[in-house]
């Protein structure tokens, strides 16, 4: 004898729904109606509740602060010029699902990162980007001193279990060569003790263009220490890789 298989209650065929209509009245065409709208009804919510079992759940984005002075502020710019949005359309568009919240403040040292670092380091960040160290150099500060300090802010990141990308600046020569050398390697060394990603120089898209006043009249404002939005937006192509590296870094 052949098997039917059954996925529901079958459907009287309209023949027989009839036949018994005639004899019966409206019972039977009334539970075929009562069928009709409580079994799709039934089987729809099963499927919307499959469908809502397989959708995968919206995650926040990773959330970055960028913790540094005039250069990440955006010092001389319209807002959406400075480093910070343009990190953030850069990062858009490749892809990443990211939040780079603006942490610099104008004229701060390394002395005001530290300052501040606790409630920059909210819960609800994920990563930071440390840029500090430029204001130090302007005022000659021992690099003894700076250290210190990045060691602070790395120490509280640590603390925290926030990965960090920690960006140097290229001491000049102006102080000699043994204070160029010491503070040149804070970045270094505190990136190898806390484990960090590093860029050793903020400005290096721009220091590395050859034809020094060409890059100074093309990429940097009349003051000549803060880029303008073209000198901006070479620096986020150079450490826009290390901030996806960065970002890889969250768990």
């Amino acid at each position: 004898m052949p098997c039917r298989i059954s996925t529901g209650p079958a459907l009287p065929s309209s023949r027989s729904l009839a036949s018994v209509s005639d004899r019966t009245g409206s019972v039977i065409g009334s539970s075929f109606w009562v069928w009709l709208r409580y079994g799709v009804r039934g089987v729809v919510s099963k499927v919307t509740i499959c469908l809502a079992l397989a959708a995968p759940a919206w995650a926040d984005p990773v959330r970055v602060a960028a913790l540094g002075d005039s250069l990440t502020q955006g010092f001389g710019l319209p807002r959406s010029d400075g480093f910070v949005p343009q990190l953030q359309a850069w990062l858009d568009a490749q892809g990443e699902d990211v939040a780079i919240l603006n942490a610099g403040v104008s004229g701060d040292t390394t002395a005001g990162g530290l300052s501040r670092v606790d409630w920059t380091l909210t819960p609800e960040i994920d990563a930071m980007i440390v840029a500090l160290g430029g204001n130090d150099l302007l005022r000659g500060i021992d690099p003894e001193v700076s250290r210190a300090n990045l060691d602070g802010i790395l120490s509280k990141a640590a603390e925290a279990d926030v990965p960090v990308l920690l960006v140097g600046i290229d001491a000049p020569g102006n102080y000699g060569p043994d204070y160029k050398a010491d503070f040149d390697a804070i970045y270094t060394d505190l990136s190898a003790k806390y484990d960090t990603l590093l860029a050793p120089d903020f400005l290096s898209a721009l220091s590395s263009v050859e034809d020094r006043q060409a890059a100074m009249a093309q990429y940097m404002q009349p003051d000549g220490i803060h880029p303008n939005a073209n000198g901006v937006e070479l620096i986020v192509q150079d450490l826009g890789p290390k901030v996806q590296a960065l970002i890889d870094r969250v768990e």
